[in-house]
């Protein structure tokens, strides 16, 4: 459930964009800093979001730097850094195990095995520096995992477990801005959920593994059905947004959240549109499924 709070780059000017990728790359030399190249291989730019955010609301200027690295060995980068670049880092090694954990468990991968494998010192030791955020989110997958062996056929109910655990992670602290930063990462984590759902259904349906979806898709509306519910999460999710006093960067976390998130949705309903009609594209019915016609 990685890769989908993402900017729209190309409607982002030249100055914004060089800002987000500058958080970006700062928060891959922290995550190379505390957790060496294993870190590193967990980036993503759903944390670069959560960095920026916090950021904007609690007014942290960041640490400007310039670093070389791997992928840019010749012209050092622009990264910027503060508390909340930590912050993010050790969320980001939290939901890495947790997502490889879910590979092993849901579909056996033994990628996943070992990739969990060599992180669980780093996540007990998360667990331990954030016991209230590891329990609440050890509980809400817990759920998750009980609902998804059940069976459960409640889309609704099953990314509200995702949704509790954004809400977690996205409070760094008690203060005024705690419930609406709760409600905005309940409707942000019901969102990813359902639209990795949706980016994955056909994949699930051919290995067996559980999808919510599952039962709607190839009914002549799911597209239509799936964006009207992921709709309603991200106008549930902005609208708390814009309680917000986000100054700094507001442009960058408007285009995420009212574009960038969609890029994935867009694309996959375009390749299913471009799909249809070829029974070579659906390995799994042969083209018999209702959405080919």
């Amino acid at each position: 459930m990685f890769g989908y709070v993402t900017a729209n780059e190309p409607e982002l000017k030249m100055k914004e964009y060089h800002e987000y990728k500058a958080y970006y790359c700062g928060l891959c030399h922290v995550l190379k800093q505390k957790y060496g190249f294993v870190g590193q291989m967990t980036l993503t730019y759903d944390m670069t979001f959560l960095i920026m955010l916090l950021t904007s609301l609690y007014e942290c200027e960041p640490q400007v730097q310039e670093h070389r690295c791997k992928a840019h060995p010749v012209r050092p980068q622009k990264m910027l850094t503060n508390k909340f670049t930590q912050y993010g880092a050790d969320m980001n090694m939290l939901l890495t195990y947790h997502h490889l954990m879910d590979d092993w468990k849901d579909e056996g991968s033994r990628a996943g095995c070992v990739g969990a494998g060599i992180l669980r010192p780093i996540y007990k030791k998360l667990k331990k520096k954030y016991p209230k955020k590891g329990r609440a989110i050890g509980y809400w997958l817990h759920r998750l995992h009980e609902l998804e062996k059940a069976g459960e056929k409640s889309i609704d109910r099953v990314a509200g477990c995702f949704g509790k655990i954004m809400e977690t992670i996205l409070v760094y602290e008690a203060d005024a801005w705690e419930d609406i930063l709760k409600r905005m990462g309940f409707f942000l984590g019901k969102f990813i959920y359902i639209m990795d759902a949706f980016d994955d259904v056909e994949k699930d349906i051919e290995s067996g593994s559980y999808n919510a979806l599952k039962d709607r898709f190839g009914h002549e509306n799911f597209t239509e059905e799936c964006n009207f519910m992921l709709n309603l999460m991200m106008a549930e999710c902005t609208i708390e947004f814009e309680k917000l006093p986000c100054i700094q960067d507001a442009q960058i976390l408007r285009n995420i959240l009212y574009a960038g998130v969609w890029k994935k949705f867009d694309k996959r309903a375009q390749e299913r549109e471009k799909d249809q009609g070829d029974p070579s594209h659906c390995k799994k019915c042969s083209g018999k499924c209702k959405m080919r016609k």
